[in-house]
């Protein structure tokens, strides 16, 4: 066929205007898959930062968890201790620093299952309320314990210090400062500078601080209305709420307070009230 000139410029027109169609439905067709896919990998690089963020709380939860229960159990290592002490069990049959004997045949598992970190929090959870329960039972078992000990050792007798002499007796007295006639309610024990001061009962020690007139003072609670008090101490040894056995040191003598020199104030209380400290320091022990 003979294409004229308007022909020519009709077809080169219409070919011009279906490629430029074309292309421009390849472009189209081309650019938004690709924003679809921006999309979806913007949305799953946030889900992947909420998860991963989330990971770290948990495993930052489950390592202040550990912290505690490693804590829980050196105090309930440190209970049991005590309790095999106060009840004379050998070391080797009860030890709490070693894991106790184990063993049996070998049975490996081919497909293990490992907890979730979430199901792992809550394992911890139900293990220290467990450890919370025992280490409860441990103190309430330590009380009874000791307290049986503070009954059957509460006798009051003996002297105050293992080495030293009585400089002083209970009642009047000419007072070593005044010069005056005093009521002296206890007796006193001299001795060297440092010198061991002994429990002369088992009990609970309700003072263990400075006191106007005494200095230094522990007092012991053995129960039954007994108290005992030792003053002018240089350094004390014990602490309020401590549990004491009889002839344990509980301090060193000093001076302080109200005091010519190196000496114990001794003194029993009977319902509040001193009373002479000399026939127990003379009463036979049991």
């Amino acid at each position: 066929m003979k294409l004229n000139k308007f022909h020519w410029i009709s077809a080169v027109s219409a070919f011009a205007l279906a490629s430029g169609v074309i292309f421009h439905l390849m472009f189209t067709a081309d650019e938004v898959p690709s924003q679809n896919n921006y999309a979806l990998n913007q949305d799953f690089d946030q889900q992947d930062l909420v998860n991963s963020h989330a990971d770290e709380q948990q495993l930052m939860a489950l390592t202040l968890r550990l912290a505690e229960l490693q804590s829980q159990v050196l105090r309930l290592n440190a209970l049991g201790d005590r309790l095999a002490s106060e009840a004379n069990i050998p070391e080797k049959e009860f030890n709490f620093g070693e894991l106790p004997p184990s063993g049996g045949p070998l049975s490996e598992v081919d497909n293990p299952q490992f907890l979730s970190l979430s199901d792992l929090l809550l394992s911890i959870g139900d293990l220290t309320e467990q450890i919370n329960r025992e280490e409860k039972q441990l103190q309430l078992l330590e009380s009874v314990t000791l307290g049986h000990h503070i009954e059957n050792s509460s006798y009051l007798s003996g002297r105050p210090i293992s080495k030293g002499w009585l400089s002083s007796y209970f009642g009047m007295r000419k007072d070593p400062f005044s010069g005056r006639p005093a009521m002296h309610k206890g007796v006193d024990f001299a001795g060297k500078e440092d010198a061991d001061i002994i429990a002369t009962a088992s009990g609970v020690v309700s003072w263990a601080e400075p006191r106007y007139g005494y200095g230094n003072l522990i007092e012991i609670n053995h129960g039954a209305g007994l108290k005992t008090r030792y003053g002018h101490n240089k350094t004390l040894l014990v602490k309020v709420g401590d549990v004491v056995s009889k002839g344990q040191v509980i301090a060193r003598m000093g001076s302080t307070g109200r005091s010519t020199g190196p000496h114990v104030h001794y003194e029993i209380l009977r319902n509040g009230k001193q009373i002479n400290p000399i026939k127990y320091v003379y009463r036979k022990a049991k």
